[in-house]
């Protein structure tokens, strides 16, 4: 049964690393080719019945062997079959950014932000002709554009939808597109897995209409119980500083929760926690387990109609698939939900549960109803975390102490996730053990109950009381997150390293003794070793992100690193700092930087740049910006001394690892000159190493051009080039495309974005000198490689590592 389990998971997962969908042609000759191994095989082994006996554990062998295959190919060809089935409901190309009117429903909870509403539409009809629409897109709904900064007051002006309405409305679409960057989230897998086929905005200048209040079906009754709940707990801890947590802790929305909060759950490893997971199922499950058992065995009608137990499981069972509905069904709550359904079935069938293969049932289903769930990091943390607790506390004698067991199942999780949480998210928190040891009880046993109550019933005070203790669990851990060593940062590793890291921990967990446990620290060490960028004196790597409408680029010699730009500000909770930098610093093992360079203050390009700084050492920062700048009087900068706030101007220079970095341009008279645009005091930076050159140039446009054609024209050439202003028609004269001469420039330009960017103008410029043009809304991430004895190396992610959900592009 496991091997079985285990090969479908296999297929599944092998099916997600592919570049495009198998034919069906090969996929037909590979069961051809097993099922005539099948028969074969049985053939052969009736003609030789004597070779069996002899040897029976080779013969075993072989039959799991060939059952892991079968298992691996089914999981591969189902999750190839429903993939195809979803990728052909799409929204064409031609209809993208078109005026679309159609008919739906509201089919998930509002997600509020500061700039309006986002939630999943079904698609009932449409009414534009000829326009093809997927059954299930993702909406929004944004206050006119100039008074988006505005308070509520703007939000307020514009529809609000709740769940369960049916409108009419026009909208614009786009296919589901997202930045693709190493080590990053990759939102087009994220919407193949929820069904969401294209997104968009609905046009507030439009006819728009609810048809119905509420729609009587089936599928949205969760939803309505959900908003229902949600609505109270609003109404009940209105204003109250965690009520996001308690509205995740209750229905599943971690929409609320503050950047702040999140980044205090992430270094005490209890962000597990702060949602409903399949830890706070089984409690409540069990909670109304105990008291069913306890309340059957009193009455003796009942007990001689059906035993305490039998009933007390299917108690426990409902309790548990309610608060999975109020969650949504993620992928923990499922995991949870199937495995007490196993136990529900083993205990009226009177048979004994095996955890591996309760464990097992639950990771099939999962796979066969999901197979995308392999792509979800929750996925293997959650059945990992199980997995690893029964491995190491089955086959015991005795029963311990409460605490002794409580002190090593903690430990064991700890060590036994190590390496998933390094290769998932580049660090890990040592003072987890800590936190959660109080954390765990009091969340599971205390505040989740009192939320739940004062949620589905009319008692205030037990909300109330749920608050104000996760209030005090809070600044626990607000203390413990506060300590200089909560968490450990690390490199991504190799998958080598990784394997070999998780044959370490189960080595290390096997009960042989101190000579295995030896074994596995050894194992485990490469997994914190250094890392390495493989550069030496002289050599550069430059990587421009992929930031959407933004820039950008991070730049690495052998012994340094210095950004420049940090993306943009989505909204108060998060940016592109934080989304995207942060990670793929930790994963490339960037435990501070030498230093950051600011191109100026557009949003696109400093919104994400306080996040950054706040979270990674900076020796210092270069900026055109003025000393009472207001980004520099917000922290993190507010307490920085003046001398590591350096305001930019042609001339400045150093070098690192005999790589040299000058500053272009502007001029100190440019930067005081009032007339002058922010874009035009963009701070311009040339990177000479012995094997190539980069140049910075922000968002200069033609003045500024003409002003660095003046000033250094003998010092513009370059290998690579950030072409100015993401390709705007203000920006890239012929004069400066050829005072530059480079041959590979890059666009840094989102999908579709609404200034048009980048004209089509300018990129005939650029070919019309050769230049290789690469676009961060094509091409993703783009990285160039200067080393000795090599030409140069170019890596543009989504085409390097594509995948078959990725849309193609020239």
């Amino acid at each position: 049964m496991v091997v079985i389990v285990l090969g479908v998971v296999l297929g599944a997962w092998a099916l997600q690393q592919q570049a495009s969908l198998p034919h069906a042609l090969p996929l037909t000759l590979a069961w051809c080719v097993l099922l005539a191994l099948n028969v074969g095989a049985r053939w052969y082994l009736r003609r030789h019945g004597l070779w069996i006996s002899k040897y029976p554990r080779l013969i075993t062998a072989s039959k799991r062997g060939y059952w892991f295959v079968i298992a691996a190919l089914f999981g591969f060809t189902w999750a190839s079959v429903l993939a195809t089935y979803r990728l052909a409901d799409a929204l064409p190309s031609a209809w993208e950014q078109k005026n679309i009117t159609l008919i739906g429903v509201v089919a998930s909870l509002p997600e509020y932000t500061e700039h309006g509403q986002r939630f999943v539409f079904d698609v009932e009809q449409v009414l534009t002709p000829q326009a093809q629409v997927p059954k299930r897109i993702s909406l929004s709904i944004y206050p006119p554009y100039p008074s988006r900064t505005a308070t509520t007051k703007s939000v307020e002006s514009t529809p609000q939808a709740s769940v369960g309405e049916r409108w009419q409305w026009t909208v614009r679409l786009k296919r589901p597109h997202g930045v693709i960057n190493p080590h990053g989230f990759d939102f087009e897998a994220w919407a193949l897995s929820e069904r969401i086929r294209a997104t968009g905005a609905v046009r507030l200048k439009s006819d728009m209409r609810k048809l119905s209040t509420r729609v009587n079906h089936p599928r949205y009754w969760v939803d309505y119980a959900r908003a229902k709940v949600a609505s109270r707990i609003t109404d009940v801890l209105a204003d109250k500083p965690y009520a996001g947590v308690i509205r995740a802790l209750v229905i599943g929305d971690d929409s609320q929760i503050s950047r702040a909060d999140w980044d205090i759950y992430m270094r005490t490893g209890t962000n597990h926690l702060m949602s409903i997971s399949g830890l706070h199922i089984t409690m409540l499950s069990g909670l109304v387990f105990a008291l069913t058992y306890w309340l059957w065995r009193r009455y003796t009608r009942l007990l001689l109609r059906l035993p305490a137990r039998k009933a007390a499981a299917v108690a426990g069972m409902i309790a548990a698939l309610l608060y999975a509905a109020l969650a949504g069904f993620s992928i923990p709550t499922q995991r949870t939900l199937y495995m007490l359904m196993t136990v529900t079935v083993m205990l009226w069938l009177d048979r004994p549960i095996n955890m591996p293969k309760m464990l097992a049932i639950a990771l099939l289903v999962v796979v066969v109803m999901d197979p995308w769930a392999v792509n979800a990091a929750g996925f293997w943390l959650s059945f990992g975390a199980v997995a690893v607790i029964a491995y190491a506390m089955g086959g015991r004698i005795g029963r311990p102490h409460w605490l002794m067991e409580a002190v090593k199942v903690q430990w064991v999780v700890t060590l036994g996730l190590l390496p998933l949480l390094v290769a998932m998210f580049g660090q890990f928190s040592l003072i987890s053990p800590i936190a959660n040891a109080f954390a765990i009880p009091v969340i599971s046993f205390l505040v989740v109950p009192a939320a739940i109550l004062g949620s589905l019933l009319p008692i205030d005070l037990s909300l109330q009381l749920s608050h104000a203790i996760l209030s005090v669990t809070m600044a626990g851990l607000n203390w413990l997150s506060a300590m200089p060593l909560a968490t450990w940062q690390q490199a991504a590793p190799s998958i080598w390293t990784l394997l070999l890291a998780m044959f370490g921990v189960i080595w290390w967990l096997l009960p042989r003794g101190v000579p295995m446990r030896w074994l596995g620290t050894v194992c485990m060490l490469p997994l914190f070793s250094p890392h390495a960028n493989g550069l030496h004196a002289g050599d550069l790597r430059v990587t421009v992100l992929d930031v959407g409408q933004g820039l950008s680029v991070f730049v690495q010699t052998a012994q340094h690193t210095m950004l420049y730009d940090a993306g943009t500000r989505y909204d108060a909770q998060s940016d592109a700092g934080m989304r995207i930098v942060i990670p793929f610093l930790r994963a490339e093992g960037v435990g501070k930087l030498s230093g950051v360079a600011l191109s100026h203050d557009d949003l696109d390009h400093s919104g994400g740049i306080a996040s950054v700084v706040g979270q990674v050492p900076t020796a210092w920062l270069l900026s055109s910006l003025s000393p009472q700048a207001s980004l520099l009087q917000q922290p993190p900068f507010d307490t920085w001394p003046q001398q590591k706030k350096i305001t930019c101007h042609a001339g400045q220079h150093w070098q690192w690892d005999q790589v040299r970095f000058e500053v272009l341009y502007p001029t100190i008279e440019q930067l005081q000159n009032i007339t002058h645009k922010d874009n035009d005091k963009s701070c311009v930076i040339k990177i000479t190493s012995r094997y190539g050159a980069v140049l910075l140039t922000g968002d200069i446009e033609r003045g500024a051009e003409s002003a660095l054609i003046e000033s250094a024209a003998e010092r513009l050439n370059s290998d690579v080039l950030i072409v100015p202003h993401h390709g705007s028609k203000t920006s890239s004269t012929p004069a400066f495309i050829e005072a530059v001469g480079a041959q590979h420039v890059v666009m840094t330009n989102g999908y579709l974005n609404r200034f048009g960017h980048p004209k089509p103008v300018i990129e005939q410029r650029y070919l019309n000198h050769d230049a290789h043009i690469y676009r961060s809304d094509h091409d993703g991430a783009v990285q160039f490689a200067f080393q000795a004895n090599q030409p140069m190396t170019v890596t543009p992610w989504r085409k390097v590592f594509p995948r078959y959900w990725h849309d193609r592009y020239p």
